[in-house]
This record gives structure tokens, sequence and C-alpha cells, in this order.
């Protein structure tokens, strides 16, 4: 099979886009193919039922398990959806395609694509309106889901920082701070703007709207490096 390449807009280099970076993990020492028929279940129950409508006993009898089975696993039903919708972003990769803003594009385009699916809108917007009003939900999708999509963050900084793309973070407590708030800003730069884009606008999110987002994010990125640099440009 021979890889697609893809021409850098910034370089004008060409790379196979069938490289990534390493996926995140679940990790639990149980029944992976357990885990995947009930948190499958769980997001069909979902789009069908509605978050009011969907039970514990529902989801296990969808996954052909015992509803025990599920609170061994998960204590309630928000974990559980958490759990459900985390597993898809997991599916999100970083391509290397030879420069940082074809990079970019390239996640935001599969992030697009994941948001357009049934099951991740449907579960995603469910998550998020029941954590207005609860607080553990809330810090349960911080954690599962927005810190560890975070890596894609941290693998796409350490690229273009290898490549002289961006500058290396300075050293020690300060630098590392300054990398964790940058990492954390881009973040939410990216998810912010093309889940407004896809879930909220209902726009498409198309390889044009990917090109000048990413144009605009990288012009901000040199700005934040001249503000964390600080006046002195130390």
């Amino acid at each position: 099979m021979v890889a697609r390449m893809h021409r850098c807009p910034l370089t004008g280099t060409r790379s196979p886009e069938g490289r990534t970076g390493p996926r995140g993990r679940t990790g639990r020492p149980r029944s992976a193919e357990a885990d995947r028929a009930i948190l499958g279940a769980t997001r069909a129950a979902l789009v069908e039922l509605g978050w009011g409508k969907l039970t514990m006993s529902d989801v296990a009898a969808r996954a052909g398990v015992a509803k025990t089975t599920l609170y061994r696993r998960w204590a309630n039903k928000n974990e559980l959806v958490v759990d459900a919708v985390a597993v898809l972003f997991d599916e999100l990769e970083l391509p290397d395609r030879g420069c940082l803003q074809a990079d970019i594009e390239g996640v935001v385009l599969q992030f697009a694509s994941l948001l357009a699916r049934p099951e991740t809108k449907t579960a995603l917007m469910a998550v998020v309106a029941e954590s207005t009003t609860d607080e553990a939900l809330r810090l349960r999708i911080r954690s599962a889901v927005v810190e560890r999509q975070k890596r894609l963050v941290v693998l796409g900084r350490e690229r273009a920082q290898e490549r002289g793309e961006l500058p290396p973070d300075a050293a020690g407590e300060e630098g590392a701070a300054a990398a964790g708030r940058a990492v954390g800003l881009i973040f939410d730069v990216i998810a912010g703007a093309v889940v407004h884009r896809a879930l909220v606008s209902a726009e498409p999110v198309d390889e044009l709207w990917a090109q000048q987002f990413s144009t605009l994010l990288l012009a901000g990125l040199g700005g934040l490096a001249e503000t964390e640099a600080g006046p002195s440009g130390a």
C-alpha cells in the first residue's frame, strides 16, 4: 500500500500522512471485549433514548452482561457515559504531515469527522449539559477527556520544536509552567473552535476552514511566545 503524500504549506516538503503519534490507553486490567460491548451499548442507548431515559439496566441488557458487571466497573451512569465518550476521543491521532500547520489541519479534520458521528455528538452534548449542575461529572470529564487529549498538543509542540518551528521551552520550573499554560490554551482554542463550528453553528469543518483556522492559530502562537518571553524578550 502506498502512503498518500501531503505537501506542507509552510515548507513545501512532502511526507506520508500515515505516521501518527502514540495513542492514549484506558489501561484497566479487565476484559477489553466486555468494555467495548458496554461502552458501545451506552452510546447506542444515548442516541436512541437520551440521557434522561438511559439506565444501567438498559445498557447491561444491550451489552449482554449482568448489571453487576457494570457496577463493578462504574459506580453510576455518569461515570459510564463519560468513559463511553472518552474512548471515542482516544481514536484521535496527530498525523505527521511535515510541519506544524499541516499537522494542525490534519487533527482538526479528524476531530470534526469524529464529532459528525451521531454517537459522539449525542454523548458529548449529553455529558456537557449534565455537567453544568454536577461538579463531580465535570471533574471526571476534565480528567478522562480533556487532560487525556492534551497529549496531542504536547506531541505537536514537541515535533514543532524539533523542526525549529517553535522555540524550545525555557529551563526550570518557570519554563515547565509556561509550557503547561501554552498546552492548555492551545487545546482550549482548538477544541472550542471546532466544537462550536461543528455542533453549535452547525457549519462545515472542511479543508479550507481548517487551513484558515491553522493560519490564525499559528499567528497567535507567535504572539504567545512573545508574551511568555516578557517585555525584555529574555
